[in-house]
């Protein structure tokens, strides 16, 4: 079988339960498949290793280029094509059949970048209908770049990027799927959008910051970016406009989670502005005279 011109990039930390599939499904069809470890205190390195991929130590340095940016900057860059796997997905049997149309048919690739949906599963359900999350996975190193923008004191994301898109151009969409299923207890989801919430946070706190990172959403993230009654809008679409009840119970939660996501970015915004205020109230005016 003909390998895939690409290398597969999976970032990890602590992916004991996952990477092992994950590792297995891209193995035979890509040309490289490399694992980012940021320090995983369980078994994560050695299961990848075992399963053929070769593991690449990463300690951040608290400044840019964050992680998946230092992966196209160091990652096998003989290589110009990328795709970024989480280590709780896996690549479809009809995204690898659109991926080798693409890349074997013998014509130059035109798009600098590829959009993928995900194929979600929550609480141990793929979900068929509701929100659709879409990532632009697939992306050729020399005409694409993260962005920087200024969120290094930001809480929540650390050595990730955050919620926002590689900058390319064109792009294209895909309709194969990566499949995103997570082993972890339901719980980690929680913990995870716990911390993102906080990212979500401090930008609502910083409007010039926040639009930096508007411009390199899609289309439809800036379009909700700047949504009123997020938590009402984040459930009315992926329960009811995107027939997310037709996923039963595992479809009703996901769509509750992901509003209370939104309305715990809500609720920690406004602490934080009136902290920030009362911060800003009780700080001295310059050249005043201490009491």
């Amino acid at each position: 079988m003909t390998r895939l011109p690409i290398v597969v990039v999976i970032p990890t930390k602590n992916e004991e339960r996952n990477i092992a599939g994950t590792v297995r499904s891209v193995i035979d069809h890509f040309e490289a498949v490399v694992v980012v470890d940021s320090d995983s205190t369980d078994a994560t390195r050695e299961l990848a290793g075992t399963e053929g991929a070769e593991v690449v130590p990463y300690t951040w340095d608290g400044k840019y280029p964050k992680k998946k940016q230092w992966c196209l900057d160091h990652v096998r860059p003989d290589i110009d094509w990328v795709l970024f796997v989480d280590g709780d997905e896996a690549p479809s049997p009809k995204l690898l059949a659109e991926l080798r149309h693409v890349f074997l048919d013998g014509r130059p690739v035109r798009p600098a970048a590829f959009d993928i949906p995900l194929g979600y599963w929550f609480a141990g359900r793929r979900l068929r209908h509701g929100y659709t999350i879409v990532k632009r996975a697939l992306v050729d190193r020399t005409r694409t770049r993260f962005p920087e923008p200024d969120d290094l004191d930001a809480p929540g994301m650390g050595e990730q990027e955050g919620h926002y898109q590689p900058l390319a151009d064109p792009v294209h969409r895909l309709s194969g799927t990566l499949e995103h299923n997570d082993l972890d207890p339901v719980g980690t989801w929680f913990d995870r959008h716990n911390r993102y919430a906080q990212w979500e946070a401090w930008l609502e706190c910083r409007p010039e910051v926040r639009e930096q990172i508007r411009t390199a959403k899609t289309r439809a993230g800036q379009l909700f970016h700047r949504a009123p009654f997020k938590p009402l809008v984040s459930f009315a679409y992926g329960y009811v406009f995107k027939r997310g009840f037709l996923d039963g119970r595992a479809g009703f939660d996901y769509a509750l989670g992901l509003s209370l996501y939104r309305w715990q970015i809500g609720v920690r915004a406004r602490e934080m502005a009136r902290l920030e205020r009362e911060a800003g109230a009780e700080r001295p005016a310059p050249g005043a005279l201490p009491r």
